[in-house]
This record gives C-alpha cells, structure tokens and sequence, in this order.
C-alpha cells in the first residue's frame, strides 16, 4: 500500500511539476529557449538510452526509472512544438468560414512534423522494449501519445475550455483551428473508453500474483491516465484550466526575454 501512494504521488508531482517547467521554459529569453531545446535534445537522447537499459529490469526503481524516462522523451516532443522548433508547414491563421476538409486538412499541417517526431520518438522506445519484461516507459509514452491525439481531436471538433490562455504568442495562429461549444460527439467516447482503460490498469494492480514493481508501474501509468482524463474534463467543464500553472505563465516583463507567452497548448 504504501508503494503506491509513493508512486501515485510521485506521477502527479511530476506531471504538475514537469507541465509547468516546459511552459516555463517557453517563456525565457531565446537564447535560454536555445539552451533548454540543447538540453531537451541531450535529455531524450539519455532517456532512450535509460529506457534501453531499464527494458530488462524488473524492480520496482525499473519501473519508476522507466517512467521518467518516458516523460523526459515526451517533453522534448512538448518543448520542441511551444518553442515553435517542429510544427508543421502551416504558420498562419485560417479564416473562420474554412470548414469541413480543407479546416482539416489546414490543421493537420500545422502540426504534421511534430506528429511526425512524435511518432519517431515513439517508434525508438517501442523498438527499444519490444518484448521487454519492463514495459512501463513504453506504456507511459503510449498513454502520452493517445491522450494527447485526444485532447487535440477534441480541440478541433469543438468543447467549451480551448485552453487559449496557454498559447505563446508564436503559436496564437492555432487558436483559429479551434472551436468553441458546448461538446462535440467524439469527447464522451474518448473520456469512457479511456475509462475503461483506467479500470483495467486497476484491476491489474490489484491481482494477487502481481510483483511490487507490477503494482508500481501499473499506478504510475494508470495515475497518468487518469490526470489525462481529467484534463478532458477541464476541456467541457466550466473551471479555471490555467489555475495550476499560474506560478510559470506569469507575464515577463524583461525587455531580454521573448515576447510574453500568456498561451500554450496543455495537454496533458
């Protein structure tokens, strides 16, 4: 019991804590913005490594060792699309009468390379622990990776909470991609069959003949999960999405620094 209070712990606190450094980061002068894409990079490049050597363990330091790592290549992809390094082709607003099939097609551009680089991040960790007996890292990005496409299928069709106050200036042309109302159609289907995903990560913690580090890696995803969740919820409930993060979206007033970033896509 006590190891996973320790483990739910931890996956909240790295998941506020690493959401608002990425932000932050965003918001510094470019030449630190250029350091911490370095770093980021460095950092990646490490987490796979971590990733690969973690694969065969089966501790409990494994798991929660494979999970940073997880994190650590997901924040690349995050940093590497707020800084406005890898998007896509697309670079300016749409008008607002642009509907149907060419509004997709539009959005779809805007983000292509960072979906691209998403999927080739991926590709390495799944290539990395393919028939690994420690899968959390993989299970990590992949939670990640899914949400993530939810939260942005989600924006496109249309809920209540855009999230716009997040955008960095940079970015501010992805706003007129969104669309504002109540709930869409495909919002209830992701939140319950993510649900059930949550309910199964659940179930499999609690089988008697799972190991510690079983239990562990299962709480430590089925906790991301689940913040995932309820960051959908932020998307159609009528509450303050910027509440958490005000201490890193806080104006920058430096003449040095880059031009203030009120917005950023959260995803979580």
């Amino acid at each position: 019991m006590t190891d996973t209070f320790i483990a739910l712990g931890f996956a909240i606190f790295i998941w506020w804590f690493s959401t608002g450094v990425v932000i932050l980061l965003n918001r510094m002068s470019r030449t630190a913005v250029t350091l911490s894409l370095v770093i980021s990079s460095a950092l990646c490049v490490g987490a796979l490594a971590g990733l690969s050597h973690t694969a065969q363990q089966t501790g409990v330091l494994g798991a929660y060792c494979a999970f940073t790592c997880a994190l650590l290549a997901w924040g690349w992809n995050e940093l590497s699309f707020l800084t406005g390094w890898i998007t896509g082709p697309q670079k300016t607003a749409i008008l607002k009468s642009t509907t149907g099939w060419p509004r997709f097609v539009a959005s779809f551009n805007a983000v292509v390379w960072h979906e691209l680089a998403i999927l080739a991040v991926g590709l390495a960790i799944f290539a990395i622990t393919w028939d690994a007996p420690n899968q959390v890292g993989a299970g990590t990005y992949l939670v990640l990776w899914i949400m993530r496409t939810s939260a942005k299928l989600n924006l496109f069709l249309g809920v209540r909470n855009l999230s716009e106050e997040f955008l960095p200036v940079h970015l501010a042309y992805l706003e007129s991609f969104f669309k504002r109302r109540r709930m869409n159609a495909f919002f209830p289907f992701a939140v319950v069959t993510a649900t059930a995903c949550l309910w199964l990560l659940v179930d499999y913690s609690n089988q008697p003949l799972a190991t510690p580090a079983q239990v562990v890696g299962a709480v430590l995803v089925g906790t991301l999960l689940a913040l995932a969740i309820v960051e959908h919820l932020m998307l159609v409930l009528p509450v303050d999405t910027t509440a958490l993060w005000r201490w890193a979206i806080r104006r920058n007033q430096k003449s040095n620094h880059l031009e203030s970033h009120d917005k950023s896509l959260q995803v979580n």
